[in-house]
């Protein structure tokens, strides 16, 4: 049992060499430590902090895991007498209880026209599996900017995670899906918005496109025009996580403007012979295959090219983590079978569209999570920050900038689950002439509300914000990362565009005021 002091034996220590605090009913030993304080010595010996109960003082400059270190938890030499800890880290899986942290479909007492019972032990199941499986990996490949390592992504693959990543379809079936906690034929676009949603919530902006969002980008044209020998073998080969893909066709030349590329690939019998750039690739860096976007003499051909001596990748420095694997590409001549070919030659524009709105959709379900991530933070903050002498958010001006982080968070949160439910009831050619225009206006506002979230956010913060580590670290990769998903998939103004002449297609002849 652990030994038990009193506030009067905890106060006796207090100089230096002989230094004790309580944090959250803990008694910590710092006489040792002090002089190796991150911060030095003297800032332990204040008032506030030495012999006395440094909760508060300790939560205004740390987060809690810091206190879940093992050489901070070594420090721990008993509890105060009467008093029992309060703060602790949830368990995996756990339901976060600060307001608006979840959508309200995971609220307690809140009910949802979309999601099922089935949905929520779906989720429970996927959290869980994150928290300890991927998230780990997660913080250490972001700050280091190694690849994710191949032991989670067979992990991964060992639940189908990599498959359920591609949307429903006739791709799982026969497939057991996170242990049969969902069934093939049930698992449905909110299924994968639980997976999309979790994958965001570490504060990693990196590592989502890292663990392989290529494949989600890059195989689905394989999977829909690739010839079954093909399809055969190579899509065990990803879905299984041996082998990693990336989807190339943004180049130096064309950005939105993907009728730009300049990448040929000319017919020489029974191969296609291809010369050219990639920019941009997400997973470029370590893909085995590109679904390739050329120009032919026929118009516009997809090409799945795989690598080899003649195609060459190197690391591009972005503002996020290079564990995204972004690279450019250099195609040398690249011979390539014939077979490859992905759907008709001359007809490429048709298969790179196809998966468009999907990637457009994946990319705002992620941004809305990380965004979650953010009031979430904001709250803790406000909550446990004291300035002049209360609560920062006893400040009018700190409300109010979390109202409006808020609403932007709930507009965006009932804006995607009503497309997503129409997702789930249309045929693919009624989403691309009914749901084109209002996913590309849905991320477009998603996008526009993570570069106002992250602005107020900084000023919740202040100079934390701006600071790689400590209290303020997912603020300062949000607000550093936020423009990827303002411009992946389709940059921001080019999406207000295409929605508005979406619905001005749509406009009938006979309207009038």
């Amino acid at each position: 049992m652990s030994k038990q002091f009193t506030e009067e034996e905890v106060a006796k220590h207090n100089q230096p060499g002989d230094l004790w605090i309580v944090v959250d009913s803990k008694v910590y030993d710092l006489s040792r430590f002090a002089d190796m304080h991150p911060g030095g010595p003297n800032v332990l010996f204040v008032d506030t902090i030495a012999g006395k109960d440094a909760t508060q003082a300790f939560f205004g400059l740390h987060r809690l895991e810091v206190l879940e270190r093992p050489q901070y938890k070594r420090l721990v030499i008993g509890t105060l007498h009467g008093q029992k800890s309060l703060i602790k880290p949830p368990p995996p899986g756990a339901i976060s209880s600060v307001p608006y942290a979840e959508a309200s479909w995971l609220v307690p007492g809140f009910r949802s026209p979309y999601f099922t019972e089935r949905h929520r032990k779906f989720q429970a199941g996927v959290r869980t599996f994150f928290e300890e499986v991927v998230k780990p990996a997660a913080i250490e490949s972001e700050d280091s900017g190694k690849k994710i390592p191949q032991e989670v992504v067979d992990k991964m693959a060992e639940v189908n995670i990599i498959a359920m990543r591609l949307g429903p379809g006739k791709h799982l079936q026969g497939r057991k899906l996170l242990n049969g906690l969902v069934e093939p034929e049930e698992f449905d676009y909110f299924h994968e918005l639980i997976i999309n949603t979790e994958l965001a919530r570490f504060g990693t902006r990196g590592f989502i496109d890292g663990i392989l969002a290529g494949a989600v980008i890059g195989l689905p044209p394989v999977l829909n025009f690739g010839s079954p020998e093909l399809k055969a073998r190579i899509v065990p080969e990803v879905f299984g996580g041996k082998k990693y893909i990336a989807l190339a066709i943004t180049e130096a030349f064309a950005g939105s403007d993907v009728s730009g590329i300049q990448t040929v690939a000319v017919r020489e019998g029974d191969y296609w012979v291809i010369t050219g750039t990639k920019k941009w690739i997400t997973n470029g860096h370590f893909a085995d295959y590109f679904t390739t976007l050329c120009k032919t003499d026929t118009g516009f051909t997809v090409i799945l090219v795989e690598r080899s001596d003649s195609v060459n990748t190197k690391a591009i420095k972005t503002s996020y983590s290079p564990t995204a694997g972004t690279a450019f590409v250099t195609f040398n001549r690249a011979r390539v079978p014939v077979g490859n070919t992905l759907g008709q030659v001359g007809n490429g524009m048709k298969v790179i569209l196809s998966n468009f709105n999907h990637e457009r959709w994946m990319v705002t379900c992620t941004a809305l999570a990380a965004q979650r991530v953010v009031v979430e933070e904001c709250l803790k903050w406000a909550s446990q920050r004291v300035v002049f002498g209360k609560p920062l958010h006893a400040q009018p001006v700190i409300r109010a900038k979390l109202a409006g982080m808020i609403s932007r968070v709930e507009a965006g949160q009932n804006w995607l689950e009503s497309v997503t439910h129409n997702m789930n009831n249309m045929t693919y050619a009624q989403t691309s002439e009914l749901l084109a225009g209002p996913i590309a206006l849905c991320k477009q506002f998603v996008g526009r509300c993570g570069t106002e979230i992250g602005n107020d956010a900084a000023q919740i913060f202040g100079g934390r914000a701006i600071t790689v580590t400590g209290m303020g670290k997912v603020i300062e990769n949000f607000r550093r990362t936020t423009p990827f998903d303002a411009i992946l998939a389709g940059a921001e103004d080019v999406m207000a565009d295409l929605g508005v002449r979406q619905a001005l297609k749509k406009m009938p002849s006979n309207a009038r005021l």
